[in-house]
Protein backbone atom coordinates (compact mmCIF):
# COMPACT_ATOMS: atom_id res chain seq x y z
CA UNK A 1 0.00 0.00 0.00
CA UNK A 2 2.85 2.34 0.88
CA UNK A 3 4.55 1.64 -2.47
CA UNK A 4 1.30 2.36 -4.31
CA UNK A 5 0.94 5.75 -2.63
CA UNK A 6 4.61 6.60 -3.25
CA UNK A 7 4.40 5.72 -6.95
CA UNK A 8 1.09 7.58 -7.38
CA UNK A 9 2.42 10.74 -5.72
CA UNK A 10 5.65 10.61 -7.74
CA UNK A 11 3.80 10.25 -11.03
CA UNK A 12 1.25 12.94 -10.16
CA UNK A 13 3.90 15.46 -9.12
CA UNK A 14 5.87 14.76 -12.29
CA UNK A 15 2.80 15.50 -14.43
CA UNK A 16 1.81 18.47 -12.27
CA UNK A 17 5.21 20.10 -12.65
CA UNK A 18 5.25 19.41 -16.39
CA UNK A 19 1.73 20.71 -17.15
CA UNK A 20 1.83 23.53 -14.57
CA UNK A 21 -1.96 24.17 -14.46
CA UNK A 22 -1.56 27.69 -13.06
CA UNK A 23 0.72 28.92 -15.84
CA UNK A 24 -1.41 27.15 -18.47
CA UNK A 25 -4.49 28.83 -17.01
CA UNK A 26 -2.99 32.24 -17.75
CA UNK A 27 -2.43 31.14 -21.36
CA UNK A 28 -5.96 29.71 -21.60
CA UNK A 29 -7.57 32.89 -20.27
CA UNK A 30 -5.56 34.98 -22.72
CA UNK A 31 -6.67 32.81 -25.64
CA UNK A 32 -10.36 32.62 -24.69
CA UNK A 33 -10.82 36.15 -23.36
CA UNK A 34 -14.15 37.64 -24.45
CA UNK A 35 -15.72 34.28 -25.30
CA UNK A 36 -19.03 33.22 -23.69
CA UNK A 37 -18.73 31.02 -20.61
CA UNK A 38 -20.40 28.08 -22.38
CA UNK A 39 -17.90 28.20 -25.25
CA UNK A 40 -14.99 28.52 -22.81
CA UNK A 41 -16.11 25.40 -20.94
CA UNK A 42 -16.49 23.50 -24.22
CA UNK A 43 -12.96 24.46 -25.34
CA UNK A 44 -11.46 23.51 -21.98
CA UNK A 45 -13.27 20.16 -21.94
CA UNK A 46 -12.30 19.28 -25.52
CA UNK A 47 -8.67 20.27 -24.99
CA UNK A 48 -8.29 18.19 -21.83
CA UNK A 49 -10.12 15.15 -23.24
CA UNK A 50 -7.87 15.28 -26.31
CA UNK A 51 -4.75 15.57 -24.14
CA UNK A 52 -5.94 12.68 -21.96
CA UNK A 53 -6.54 10.47 -25.02
CA UNK A 54 -3.08 11.27 -26.38
CA UNK A 55 -1.30 10.48 -23.11
CA UNK A 56 -3.38 7.33 -22.52
CA UNK A 57 -2.54 6.08 -26.02
CA UNK A 58 1.18 6.51 -25.45
CA UNK A 59 0.90 4.84 -22.02
CA UNK A 60 -0.75 1.71 -23.40
CA UNK A 61 1.15 1.54 -26.69
CA UNK A 62 4.51 2.59 -25.27
CA UNK A 63 6.06 -0.88 -25.23
CA UNK A 64 4.61 -1.66 -28.65
CA UNK A 65 6.21 1.50 -30.03
CA UNK A 66 9.50 0.41 -28.48
CA UNK A 67 9.28 -2.96 -30.23
CA UNK A 68 8.39 -1.52 -33.64
CA UNK A 69 11.21 1.03 -33.67
CA UNK A 70 13.71 -1.02 -31.67
CA UNK A 71 13.80 1.50 -28.82
CA UNK A 72 15.12 0.48 -25.41
CA UNK A 73 13.86 1.81 -22.09
CA UNK A 74 17.27 3.35 -21.24
CA UNK A 75 17.14 5.31 -24.51
CA UNK A 76 13.68 6.64 -23.62
CA UNK A 77 14.81 7.64 -20.15
CA UNK A 78 17.88 9.43 -21.50
CA UNK A 79 15.95 11.28 -24.22
CA UNK A 80 13.00 11.95 -21.92
CA UNK A 81 15.31 13.18 -19.19
CA UNK A 82 16.88 15.68 -21.59
CA UNK A 83 13.46 16.92 -22.75
CA UNK A 84 12.12 17.26 -19.21
CA UNK A 85 15.32 18.97 -18.06
CA UNK A 86 15.12 21.52 -20.92
CA UNK A 87 11.49 22.34 -20.14
CA UNK A 88 12.37 22.76 -16.46
CA UNK A 89 15.40 24.90 -17.29
CA UNK A 90 13.32 27.31 -19.36
CA UNK A 91 10.71 27.48 -16.58
CA UNK A 92 13.45 28.26 -14.04
CA UNK A 93 14.35 31.28 -16.15
CA UNK A 94 10.73 32.41 -15.99
CA UNK A 95 10.15 31.53 -19.66
CA UNK A 96 7.88 29.05 -21.41
CA UNK A 97 9.69 26.29 -23.25
CA UNK A 98 9.38 26.45 -27.02
CA UNK A 99 8.13 22.85 -26.86
CA UNK A 100 5.07 23.99 -24.91
CA UNK A 101 4.68 27.53 -26.21
CA UNK A 102 1.43 28.58 -27.82
CA UNK A 103 2.57 30.50 -30.87
CA UNK A 104 0.62 33.61 -31.78
CA UNK A 105 0.29 32.64 -35.42
CA UNK A 106 -1.41 29.39 -34.34
CA UNK A 107 -4.07 31.31 -32.44
CA UNK A 108 -4.53 34.26 -34.78
CA UNK A 109 -6.69 32.29 -37.23
CA UNK A 110 -10.26 32.72 -35.98
CA UNK A 111 -11.26 29.50 -37.75
CA UNK A 112 -8.63 27.39 -36.00
CA UNK A 113 -9.74 24.93 -33.33
CA UNK A 114 -7.63 26.15 -30.43
CA UNK A 115 -8.84 23.26 -28.25
CA UNK A 116 -6.75 20.87 -30.37
CA UNK A 117 -3.86 23.17 -31.27
CA UNK A 118 -2.21 24.78 -29.45
CA UNK A 119 -4.06 23.83 -26.23
CA UNK A 120 -4.06 20.02 -26.38
CA UNK A 121 -0.91 19.95 -28.50
CA UNK A 122 1.64 21.11 -27.52
CA UNK A 123 0.52 22.98 -24.40
CA UNK A 124 -1.05 20.12 -22.40
CA UNK A 125 0.32 16.99 -24.09
CA UNK A 126 3.65 18.20 -25.41
CA UNK A 127 6.82 16.15 -25.98
CA UNK A 128 7.90 16.48 -22.36
CA UNK A 129 4.54 15.27 -21.02
CA UNK A 130 4.51 12.34 -23.46
CA UNK A 131 8.08 11.38 -22.52
CA UNK A 132 7.16 11.57 -18.81
CA UNK A 133 4.08 9.37 -19.35
CA UNK A 134 6.00 6.76 -21.34
CA UNK A 135 8.83 6.70 -18.80
CA UNK A 136 6.49 6.04 -15.87
CA UNK A 137 4.17 3.61 -17.67
CA UNK A 138 6.97 1.58 -19.27
CA UNK A 139 8.74 1.13 -15.94
CA UNK A 140 6.45 -1.77 -15.01
CA UNK A 141 3.39 -3.70 -16.05
CA UNK A 142 -0.29 -2.84 -16.13
CA UNK A 143 -0.07 -1.49 -12.58
CA UNK A 144 2.24 1.35 -13.59
CA UNK A 145 0.15 2.09 -16.68
CA UNK A 146 -3.07 2.38 -14.65
CA UNK A 147 -1.38 4.55 -12.01
CA UNK A 148 0.05 6.83 -14.72
CA UNK A 149 -3.29 7.17 -16.53
CA UNK A 150 -5.16 7.76 -13.24
CA UNK A 151 -2.68 10.43 -12.14
CA UNK A 152 -2.99 12.24 -15.45
CA UNK A 153 -6.80 11.98 -15.34
CA UNK A 154 -6.83 13.59 -11.89
CA UNK A 155 -4.58 16.36 -13.12
CA UNK A 156 -6.88 16.94 -16.10
CA UNK A 157 -9.84 17.38 -13.74
CA UNK A 158 -7.87 19.88 -11.63
CA UNK A 159 -6.75 21.74 -14.77
CA UNK A 160 -10.34 21.89 -16.05
CA UNK A 161 -11.52 23.74 -12.93
CA UNK A 162 -8.44 26.00 -13.11
CA UNK A 163 -9.42 26.88 -16.69
CA UNK A 164 -13.08 27.47 -15.84
CA UNK A 165 -12.29 29.73 -12.88
CA UNK A 166 -9.17 31.10 -14.56
CA UNK A 167 -9.93 34.85 -14.36
CA UNK A 168 -10.70 34.68 -10.63
CA UNK A 169 -7.68 32.43 -10.01
CA UNK A 170 -5.28 34.73 -11.82
CA UNK A 171 -6.75 37.74 -10.02
CA UNK A 172 -6.03 36.13 -6.65
CA UNK A 173 -2.59 34.69 -7.46
CA UNK A 174 -1.41 37.52 -9.69
CA UNK A 175 1.32 37.42 -12.32
CA UNK A 176 4.01 37.44 -9.62
CA UNK A 177 2.47 34.38 -7.98
CA UNK A 178 2.28 32.56 -11.32
CA UNK A 179 5.95 33.43 -11.98
CA UNK A 180 6.99 32.02 -8.59
CA UNK A 181 4.99 28.82 -9.12
CA UNK A 182 6.44 28.42 -12.62
CA UNK A 183 10.00 28.67 -11.30
CA UNK A 184 9.28 26.17 -8.51
CA UNK A 185 7.78 23.73 -11.03
CA UNK A 186 10.85 24.31 -13.20
CA UNK A 187 13.13 23.33 -10.32
CA UNK A 188 11.15 20.13 -9.76
CA UNK A 189 11.29 19.32 -13.47
CA UNK A 190 15.05 19.79 -13.72
CA UNK A 191 15.50 17.35 -10.82
CA UNK A 192 13.09 14.86 -12.41
CA UNK A 193 14.93 15.21 -15.72
CA UNK A 194 18.28 14.57 -14.08
CA UNK A 195 16.89 11.55 -12.23
CA UNK A 196 15.49 10.13 -15.48
CA UNK A 197 18.86 10.68 -17.14
CA UNK A 198 20.81 9.06 -14.30
CA UNK A 199 18.44 6.08 -14.32
CA UNK A 200 18.84 5.85 -18.09
CA UNK A 201 22.64 5.79 -17.85
CA UNK A 202 22.47 3.15 -15.11
CA UNK A 203 20.04 0.99 -17.12
CA UNK A 204 22.16 1.36 -20.26
CA UNK A 205 25.28 0.19 -18.43
CA UNK A 206 23.42 -2.80 -17.00
CA UNK A 207 21.88 -3.60 -20.42
CA UNK A 208 25.15 -3.50 -22.35
CA UNK A 209 27.08 -5.27 -19.57
CA UNK A 210 24.57 -8.10 -19.66
CA UNK A 211 24.73 -8.26 -23.46
CA UNK A 212 28.46 -9.01 -23.43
Amino acid sequence: MHDLITVAITVFMGFFAMMNPFANTAVFVGMTGGMPAKQTRAIAFKALVTAFCIITTFCFLGKGIFSVFGITLPALRLAGGILVFLVGYHMLQGNTSSMHAAKEEETSDSGADIAISPLALPLLAGPGTIATAMNYSAAGGMFHILVTVSAFALLCVITFFCFIYGPKLIEKIGQSGISIITRLMGLILTVIGMQMGIQGVHDAIVLFSGAK
